[in-house]
């Protein structure tokens, strides 16, 4: 079992960064497992929001803040109160990191020190800790096979860069402030995530659905790339299971890569294939490479046997059904249908085929 839906029942949960995509969808499955769910973070990042769309404030305490604000941050913890904690606040993307470097860093490295110190001097005592890094924290030599938890940290850009800093932030606090146990703290490092609801810039499922909606064509930068590309809630769950097991038994905690199977390792082309055959409607991409763009890595996969040894985890959605999902959730929002039933539809859907 990845998932006890019984244990979160009653549990007092904080997330950070609760407005953006993945946040959103952590809040929906927390709150109908009947957790108490407090999200802090700033205002949804993108317009439309799946935050707004799914009206996810209806079902937690929400609160606006910035994580680099420390002290308000501090105030919002201690009156949650968590027993766990999900850290997603960051800013995520690549090419807006080469853009503004040092909000970046104070971001994803300052944001992960504030966070901790708020565990660290807690005064109702946090029992289960997860940190979101990402795939891109590993010194990326672009070789075939994928990178394990005992690989170097360093990433290239200032995102992938920060997001190492926040790893070894972590790894500081376990080893001085909670190496008693008294705190399960885990870092887990995810793949390139798709589904409804994400409009960020730069990525290539948002940029399919923006294609769509306007009955463009879909345009792609570098279609040879290769990420290691997942639904969602793959991840999602994953962090869930994580943090429920290391609450039980804190000889749990550690790193763990949380990615897709090899199969699911694909070219940004294939990718972008597989949304406009599912869509339909003569929606097609074409290739317009920049020639001054910034450095973006070309080739990324992972190794995850060691979440699936420790826990038993395996994926549940191919890349295939993982976009056949996104799709799906996409007519959904441009028909103006029921945005929380038809992610509670994907979330029963992707739990029921757990076995």
């Amino acid at each position: 079992m990845i998932f006890d839906p019984n244990f979160y029942k009653g549990k007092r949960v904080f997330i950070t960064g609760h407005t953006g995509f993945k946040g959103s969808w952590l809040c929906r499955i927390l709150v109908g497992a009947g957790a108490v769910v407090t999200g802090y973070s700033l205002p949804a990042p993108t317009e439309p929001s799946l935050f707004k769309l799914a009206s996810v404030q209806d079902g937690i305490t929400s609160v606006m803040g910035d994580i680099r604000a420390e002290e308000d941050l501090r105030t919002a913890f201690e009156q949650a109160r968590p027993e766990i904690v999900f850290h997603l606040a960051a800013q995520p993307l690549v090419r807006e990191s080469y853009r503004n470097p040092v909000d970046t860093y104070a971001v994803n490295v300052m944001g992960t020190v504030h966070l901790l110190e708020c565990i660290r001097t807690a005064q109702a005592p946090v029992r289960s800790v997860v940190i979101i890094t990402t795939d891109k924290v590993y010194w990326n030599q672009e070789w075939p096979w994928g990178y394990r938890e005992n690989d170097p940290l360093d990433g290239y850009d200032p995102y992938s860069n920060s997001k190492s800093c926040s790893e070894l932030v972590t790894h500081s606090y376990k080893n001085s402030f909670f190496a008693d146990g008294r705190v399960a703290v885990s870092t887990a490092r995810a793949g390139n995530v798709i589904g409804g609801g994400d409009f960020a810039n730069d990525r290539i499922i948002p940029d399919c659905v923006r294609a769509a909606w306007s009955r463009k064509p879909l345009v792609l930068r570098n279609p040879d790339s290769i990420r290691p590309y997942q639904h969602v809630l793959e991840p999602l769950f994953a962090y869930l299971m994580i943090a429920w097991r290391q609450y039980e038994d804190g000889a749990y905690a550690g790193c763990y890569n949380v990615g897709p199977d090899e199969r699911d390792c694909v070219t940004t082309g294939r990718l972008a294939d597989l949304f406009c055959r599912e869509w339909g409607a003569e929606l097609h991409w074409e290739c317009r490479r920049e020639s001054a763009a910034p450095h973006e890595a070309n080739f990324l996969k992972l190794d995850c046997s060691k979440l699936k040894s420790v826990f038993g985890w395996k994926p549940r959605w191919h890349i295939e059904e993982a976009v056949a999902h996104t799709v799906e959730w996409t007519r959904v929002w441009m028909a103006g249908g029921d945005i929380p039933a038809e992610m509670d539809r994907q979330i029963k859907l992707y739990w029921e085929g757990e076995e």
